[in-house]
């Protein structure tokens, strides 16, 4: 690591499409210091497959993207943060556009649009199934063009609040203010302090906390956990979207993600016996939500005992299936799967979290110089359920906000006079118990995936928190008395997390969007109260259309 960037304007933790094009955005007016615990392009953007969802065409409308995220977001959605991701969405298709990132087009010249479940329209950019690599690689080329600093390898240790300040003589670990962070390189394994004017995080999801996930092993919930130690509200963390389509490969159990669009395109989810049953569940079968769709999958698996249900493409052509999905259609052919010929074997596994640090529509936090942006953060924009393709979207108009918020605004606790205290390495011994790292971390997922998966119960909810306390007291003791590694920072972090979702999932006395608890069936009357509740936001909309 360099040991002169000490001090930067803008520091952002994370490397996917949220921390990559608010980078570019920021570096107009700033010095802009990217970390990222991998390499650059490491991140869940990178394997995103779908694409982004946006108006893109006359027969669309923005009422009606609207109207969808709501509806798949169980009516929690913050209607306001819906609309401004909704209308703003174009316009940054068009700036990705313009920093080289190319989308699939028709013979026409028109965008080539997908629809995905719970979309009533066609309206997924995308290339091919791809998406994510091409968006990543165009904004990582962006990045390298401009005067921003990008440090791979490294990690954030710690945010740094008030009690971090020499002569300071407060010891609440909690703060009001964030000054940066103290920043660990997985080469040199130095620790030092990058002050900042602004922070903000950009690390993405946790889906390591789950036994099977389509997220990289880079998904640990860093942000959440970092903001949440400094005092930073988090929100709606019992929301973990499960994906309904990942491939099952018997030599491991599960193995990649097979795009939304799949289904878009007229895919259809049999049963062990090769029957289809979705419309038993909803009217849109395939097409309905990515709660329901997996829920449902999950509950066949269950009373059948069948290991997989499938998907059939092989009523759509050969020759459509390898020029809408080639990455999809090659894979699945190294496992001698061809799916213009075979049913594919399918499972839920964990996607994508919709909670998070809690923000306002600017993404800040209720911490000063503290913001927090995609995945990593609670706008309200997803409510109980994201909609399929929105968490791009959502990253790409966040940003935005951000970038002109802090364009006219320096956060005032950035005082260039304030010392940061040294990292301490006295007294710590170097890990030696490896043994112990990775059994804790496999404990961790076995319990969040057989407690806290789809379908939930008041019983394993309980069981699952006194475990995780358990492990969350042990790691944090190992963490204290060790110098600092790479895995055991994501360690620490995936058992906070962890211990997040399973309270929030407990104080829900509710079964809403992704979050099945048993104890609490939905009834007639939850059913008429949560229409309600929709329609309620919906005559918002309008109301907004009108004005």
């Amino acid at each position: 690591m360099q040991e002169k960037i000490k001090q930067t304007d803008f520091l952002i933790i994370g490397s996917g499409i949220s921390g990559l094009y608010l980078s570019s955005l920021l570096s107009e007016f700033g010095a802009v210091t990217v970390v990222t615990k991998d390499k650059i392009t490491e991140s869940n953007t990178y394997y995103a497959q779908g694409g982004i969802a946006s108006v893109m065409r006359n027969v669309d409308s923005f009422e009606s993207h609207i109207k969808d995220t709501i509806n798949a977001g169980s009516g929690l959605c913050n209607i306001k943060a819906v609309e401004l991701m909704v209308r703003e969405g174009p316009s940054h298709i068009q700036k990705l556009m313009a920093m080289g990132t190319s989308f699939v087009r028709k013979a026409s010249g028109d965008l080539d649009l997908h629809k995905e479940s719970g979309h009533s329209q066609r309206r997924i950019v995308h290339s091919t199934d791809v998406t994510g690599k091409e968006i990543e690689e165009s904004l990582v080329n962006a990045a390298r063009k401009k005067n921003i600093t990008i440090l791979e390898h490294t990690s954030a240790v710690e945010l740094l609040g008030s009690h971090h300040l020499e002569n300071n003589i407060e010891n609440n670990r909690t703060s009001t203010s964030c000054f940066g962070a103290y920043i660990y390189s997985r080469k040199t394994w130095d620790i030092i302090p990058i002050r900042a004017k602004a922070t903000i995080l950009a690390t993405g999801g946790a889906g390591q906390v789950y036994l099977h996930s389509t997220n990289p092993s880079v998904a640990t919930g860093d942000g959440i956990a970092l903001a949440y130690r400094l005092g930073a509200k988090i929100a709606n963390m019992e929301f973990y979207q499960f994906h309904p389509t990942t491939f099952y490969n018997p030599k491991n159990g599960r193995s990649f993600l097979l795009s939304e669009a799949l289904r878009g395109e007229g895919g259809i989810i049999r049963n062990s016996k090769a029957i289809p049953f979705l419309k038993d569940y909803d009217p849109r079968g395939e097409l309905a939500t990515r709660d329901i769709v997996a829920r449902a999958i999950d509950k066949e698996l269950k009373e059948s005992g069948a290991k997989h249900a499938y998907l059939d493409m092989t009523h759509l052509s050969k020759q459509r299936l390898k020029t809408k999905f080639p990455n999809i259609y090659n894979s699945l052919l190294n496992e001698n799967i061809d799916i213009s010929k075979d049913l594919v074997p399918i499972v839920p596994a964990a996607h994508y979290m919709c909670g998070g640090v809690f923000t306002d529509l600017w993404g800040q936090t209720n911490i000063a110089g503290l913001y927090a942006l995609g995945e990593t953060a609670c706008t309200g924009v997803h409510g109980g359920n994201r909609l399929a393709s929105n968490s791009l979207l959502e990253s790409l108009v966040f940003a935005s906000q951000i970038a002109k918020k802090l364009k006219d605004e320096v956060p005032s606790h950035s005082d260039k006079k304030l010392k940061i205290k040294a990292w301490k390495k006295e007294n710590l011994s170097s890990p030696q118990e490896w043994i112990v790292i990775r059994h804790n971390l496999e404990e961790i997922k076995r319990i969040m995936w057989n407690y806290i998966g789809i379908h939930r119960s008041n019983h394993r909810l309980k069981l699952a928190q006194k475990h995780i306390r358990l492990l969350l007291t042990e790691i944090e003791n190992y963490y204290q008395r060790s110098h600092v590694q790479n895995k055991i920072l994501e360690l620490r972090n995936l058992s906070l997390v962890a211990s997040l979702i399973i309270d929030s999932a407990l104080s829900r006395k509710e079964s809403r969007g992704l979050h099945y608890n048993s104890d609490y069936p939905i009834n007639s009357k939850q059913s008429e109260e949560y229409t309600f509740l929709v329609n309620k936001l919906e005559s918002k909309i309008d109301k907004y259309e009108q004005k």
